[in-house]
């Protein structure tokens, strides 16, 4: 089926625009704190702190993880995105006051972890949701349509935050107000979902125990189990696994090299807007991997185009990533975003394909709990030893043997499914 023939769907057209509003609203949320605690000039930035906004942006997915899964294939999906919008767009609201009070460190810190805590919720239903408005044959590129569209958009929401941020201003107060309008899209978001029937997105079924509590407690437990049971999934998870390592390195020292290394090279921006220009390549990469990951399924198969990913990620990392300058770097994040989002997309689709419907929310919260420590790690370490210059050649050639490692493993876990 042909992408245009999704939009002929109303369902999907429905959830896909609930999904632009809150990505929109995640683009712009996060650019804005990003302006606000790395490039601010009233504020102080090094390796640590750095990698304590990544905890901000990433611990949610590890820590509300669980609790999205199980309720999901609990609650009726449609009231979640509706409520957990509602709910994100005030937790944005006291973030943005915190962050023109001038408010830093744990404060600040908690605040914007709710914030990502409450867009698991949201993350999590939309993903599990797809299938109730595809048919299943068609979840490859519906999956590819929806992510990579959304992606896009939550590039776009950046964008619009760092340009609104340069007309208000780059102290606390502007970054405040910048902060702020994210708000907007977690209301248009919870307007279109309340579209949707009581019960159109799921759970069909419900195999949880009755007792709340314990459903939430079993969540990871019930994810892994339905997750060891195909081995496809299995495979995926090493590879995203590798990846997210990888990533969160070089994006690590990618930050530290705007912030402090580089200068502007032309139309090539440091600081900020470099960030934002690096954005722009790594929206572009996904949406090259949307259009060409049906392609290479369809040609290749998931076992060769995951692997093959990784690889043509490696190459970028070693060959542009190395020189560590500011265009090779931003042409080494359209290749590796590009390659990232492949393997994103084959594992999101194994999931939705080979997991039942009632444990899917779960495998999607395990999916985020494991590899958003596994970044959170990585980064944390790096940030460890990298030095503020960013330049360091050990770190960036341990990036590069982590998306070979992830290959291999991927490879022999498929490979040993299939002999038995």
């Amino acid at each position: 089926m042909s992408p245009r023939a999704f939009f002929a769907m109303a369902g999907f057209r429905t959830l896909l625009c609930t999904r632009f509003a809150a990505q929109f609203s995640d683009g712009m949320f996060r650019a804005g704190l990003a302006g606000a605690v790395l490039f601010n000039p009233e504020r102080g930035a090094d390796p640590l702190t750095i990698a304590g906004g990544f905890a901000v942006l990433l611990l949610p997915y590890s820590f509300i993880g669980p609790f999205a899964g199980a309720l999901l294939d609990r609650w009726d999906r449609r009231r979640v995105l509706i409520v957990a919008n509602l709910l994100r767009g005030t937790a944005i609201v006291a973030t943005a006051v915190s962050v023109g009070l001038g408010f830093a460190g744990l404060e600040l810190f908690v605040l914007a972890l709710i914030v990502e805590g409450i867009s698991r919720f949201v993350g999590s239903g939309l993903s599990a949701s797809l299938p109730h408005v595809v048919p299943p044959g068609t979840l490859v590129t519906a999956n590819a349509v929806a992510t990579t569209l959304g992606s896009l958009v939550a590039v776009l929401g950046g964008g619009v935050a760092i340009g609104l941020r340069s007309l208000i201003g780059a102290g606390n107060t502007g970054s405040g107000w910048t902060t702020a309008v994210a708000v907007l899209g977690t209301l248009v978001s919870a307007a279109i979902a309340r579209r949707f029937a009581r019960g159109a997105l799921g759970p069909d079924t419900v195999d949880e125990p009755s007792d709340a509590v314990l459903a939430v407690a079993r969540g990871l437990v019930d994810g892994a189990r339905a997750a060891l049971g195909a081995p496809s999934v299995v495979a995926g998870f090493v590879a995203l696994l590798a990846h997210r390592a990888s990533y969160g390195i070089s994006l690590l020292i990618t930050v530290l090299l705007l912030r402090f290394t580089f200068t502007d090279h032309g139309l090539l921006k440091a600081g900020l807007p470099g960030l934002g220009q690096l954005a722009a390549m790594a929206g572009a990469g996904i949406l090259f991997a949307g259009f060409l990951t049906p392609r290479l399924v369809r040609k290749l198969g998931r076992r060769r185009a995951i692997p093959g990913a990784l690889v043509v990620a490696a190459v970028a990392q070693a060959g542009l990533g190395l020189p560590m300058q500011l265009p090779t770097v931003l042409v080494a994040s359209f290749v590796i975003t590009a390659a990232g989002q492949v393997v994103k997309l084959c594992v999101d689709s194994s999931i939705q394909h080979d997991v039942r419907d009632e444990a899917r929310g779960r495998v999607f919260s395990l999916y985020d709990t494991l590899f958003n420590i596994t970044q959170v790690i990585a980064v944390s370490l790096a940030a460890t030893i990298v030095p503020l210059t960013g330049r360091s050649v050990p770190l960036l050639l341990v990036a590069t043997a982590l998306y070979l490692l992830g290959a291999a493993g991927y490879l022999v876990i498929a490979r040993r499914a299939r002999t038995e």
